[in-house]
């Protein structure tokens, strides 16, 4: 298992669709409505909750922390919710999105043409997940509950490269050129 880190970000570019990475660094959870508001920010030129420019973001929405865990459980969500987003996220410089379940083919465009991955975490093992999350704090939307943006520290995430940064996507075997 190839071991990276979301403060070396071209480790990212060497990855390869169908690798298995182990990720440690910061990220930021995100689901539909957060990137909603995200993408109005955007729109209204306002100031994002974290910077875009090399983020990870994982679609997921933590349960509240148990046993003195960081967080309860924090499994990955279907990642199609968040397609008609991601290609404006990767264009302003996101990292890596991490999620489960294919994309649509414009996200394999996006991460070909801005350099960015898309990551998939182990669905229905947001328990295990959970264990790789050493920090939590809410930093955007807190109204959203568990759907809020958090501002995380993992370290040994266990994650599949689904699509690296030329566009080669595991689902659908495809290249772009």
């Amino acid at each position: 298992m190839k071991q990276i880190s979301t403060y070396d970000l071209e480790s990212f570019k060497e990855l390869k669709a169908g690798e298995s990475v182990s990720l440690s660094g910061t990220i930021y959870t995100a689901r539909d409505a957060a990137h909603k508001r995200i993408s109005e920010l955007i729109k209204e030129n306002k100031p994002l909750p974290f910077p875009m420019k090399g983020a990870v973001i994982y679609y997921a929405g933590p349960t509240p922390s148990k046993d003195g865990r960081a967080v309860g459980s924090c499994g990955p969500t279907t990642s199609s919710r968040m397609d008609k987003f991601a290609p404006q996220f990767y264009e302003l410089g996101m990292a890596a999105a991490i999620g489960k379940g294919d994309r649509d083919p414009k996200v394999a465009e996006a991460c070909g043409k801005f350099g960015g991955v898309y990551l998939c975490a182990i669905g229905g093992a947001g328990a295990l997940c959970s264990k790789a999350i050493i920090s939590s704090e809410v930093i955007a939307f807190e109204d959203l509950g568990c759907e809020s943006v958090k501002k995380m520290t993992v370290k040994d995430f266990p994650l599949i490269v689904a699509t690296d940064s030329t566009g080669e996507d595991i689902f659908e075997k495809r290249k772009l050129s």
